[in-house]
């Protein structure tokens, strides 16, 4: 009758079962151990790890990610688990160092601190090991860390933009976080650059948003950070083909902000070291695309005050293209004698340098066609009370293949530049200057001594003609002048105005 009863009753299931048997074989062990607190013990602390592990990582990564990876201890060392647990612990790390601390007070450096730093090292060394081959929730995992650790909003800038746009005096500020950031960077480096990294798979993390919060960093008055920036979103640039083109629109539009609205941005001149490399890659020939990027782009970046701290690789990207494609130095000069400065003597100094670079790849029919208004503007640069502006132009005659240029169209350039000449033989307080306009008339003289005596000739009679047009302005002034002092209105029959009546207003 008992036995009937008690076959009526639930069994439990196979894992109770299981759990139960192993409680008996641990209760055998320790009962002949005589102690069965300790095992008790130990159990409980290992579940209570594992649960912590588990709740910190699905409070950080979503469930999507974490699916089907197991916890692994984070302080656990990777020499010390196995293969298959070595991307689940690289996973745990990472989760360990989203945690963000606060660096402003280098006195307040306390253990968290020093155990993410630590945690950093570990994880940059087993990147750079090469050993791994990261899935789709290591990924996701580390986008998630440099999201948390690296995109920041930067606070406002209090420097005011000075009046002669010499930004470029401006001492940098360093961030007091950078030595973690500078591990996380470093992580992010080796993660992008790493050989074995699926792009197909990365792409759906290093995305559009991804890209966008990355450029918005080069606004970091840091130096160090935006040297880091830019080797990462070259190596960005080239693993992932499919972000190029978002890349450079991205780029552009930071172009047109900086150019038409601000004329504030620290990441300039960073931004052009990264198109520098990019632009020597494009095939000829140059897509409509690229040329657009020119015209509305870097043309227009001669424009701002501050054009000293990225001059020198914004004439790099210029002179990329027109190796590219010699029809485009047309614009391109063109451009430069739209935005020429003209009280800023620096800033021309600058401009003449990049104007010999461009023509020094230019050919016989490009330069034909725009050497009227180059040599009219570098005749004013001749004539230059700044004693560096003229000696600058008068160094473009050093160069071969401009002046086989001047050479082949003298008698369309000799007109423009000879009254300059003569001014300059004239006029300029410059000794140095004076030495370098002399050694260009012999020049002129050896090259061509007929045309040289033409346009003196024609400079003599235009100067006449001058002379003879204000000595006409003066006698014509002069009968003015008498005749408004021999007009004397009488001062007899001045009738008083009559004010009119005020008419009557009907109520």
């Amino acid at each position: 009758m008992l036995k009937q009863i008690l076959s009526k009753l639930p069994r439990k299931s196979q894992k109770s079962d299981s759990l139960d048997s192993a409680g008996l074989d641990s209760g055998n062990h320790t009962s002949n151990s005589s102690n069965g607190v300790q095992c008790t013990n130990i159990g409980n602390s290992i579940t209570s790890r594992l649960s912590v592990v588990k709740r910190v990582s699905s409070a950080v990564f979503p469930a999507s990610i974490m699916a089907g990876v197991e916890a692994v201890e984070p302080n656990l060392s990777f020499k010390d688990v196995s293969n298959p647990q070595k991307q689940n612990l690289f996973i745990s790390k990472l989760n360990l160092c989203c945690e963000v601390s606060d660096f402003s007070d280098p006195e307040k450096a306390s253990s968290e601190q020093d155990l993410k730093r630590q945690t950093l090292i570990e994880l940059v060394d087993f990147v750079s090991s090469g050993s791994a081959k990261f899935n789709e929730p290591a990924v996701a995992a580390m986008c998630k860390m440099c999201d948390v650790n690296l995109f920041r909003v930067f606070p406002p800038k209090y420097r005011s933009n000075t009046s002669s746009g010499e930004a470029e005096d401006d001492e940098p500020m360093f961030d007091p976080a950078w030595s973690n950031l500078q591990l996380v960077y470093d992580l992010l480096l080796r993660f992008i650059s790493y050989s074995s990294l699926d792009a197909k798979v990365a792409k759906k993390h290093v995305d559009h948003s991804f890209i966008l919060k990355l450029l918005d960093l080069f606004e970091s008055e840091d130096p160090r950070e935006r040297d880091c920036l830019k080797t990462i979103l070259h190596r960005i640039y080239g693993k992932f083909m499919v972000h190029r083109p978002f890349v450079r629109k991205a780029v552009s539009n930071i172009i047109y902000r900086f150019v038409f609205e601000t004329e504030r941005h620290n990441g300039i001149a960073e931004l052009l070291e990264i198109f520098g490399s990019i632009i020597s890659g494009f095939a000829i020939p140059l897509k409509e695309e690229h040329k657009m990027f020119l015209c509305r782009a870097l043309i227009p970046l001669h424009k701002p005050k501050s054009i000293g701290v990225y001059h020198q690789q914004l004439t790099y990207c210029v002179v990329q293209f027109v190796d590219k494609d010699q029809k485009l130095a047309n614009n391109v000069i063109k451009g430069l004698l739209k935005y020429w400065p003209i009280t800023n003597s620096q800033k021309e100094l600058m401009f003449i340098s990049e104007l010999e670079e461009i023509l020094e790849m230019t050919n016989m029919v490009e330069f034909q066609k725009i050497m009227v208004p180059v040599f009219r503007r570098i005749a004013c640069c001749l004539n230059s009370s700044h004693y560096q502006v003229a000696e600058r132009a008068h160094s473009l005659w050093n160069n071969e293949h401009i002046l086989n240029l001047i050479t082949h169209n003298r008698h369309v350039i000799f007109p423009l530049i000879f009254p300059s000449l003569e001014r300059n033989s004239q006029n300029h307080w410059n000794q140095a200057v004076l030495n370098l306009t002399q050694n260009i008339r012999k020049m002129f003289c050896e090259m061509d001594e007929e045309l040289l005596l033409a346009c003196q000739h024609k400079l003599e009679e235009e100067n006449s003609q001058l002379i003879e047009a204000a000595e006409k302005r003066k006698l014509a002034w002069e009968r003015l002048e008498t005749t408004a002092a021999a007009f004397k209105p009488a001062a007899t029959n001045n009738v008083p105005p009559v004010k009119p009546a005020t008419p009557p207003v009907a109520c």
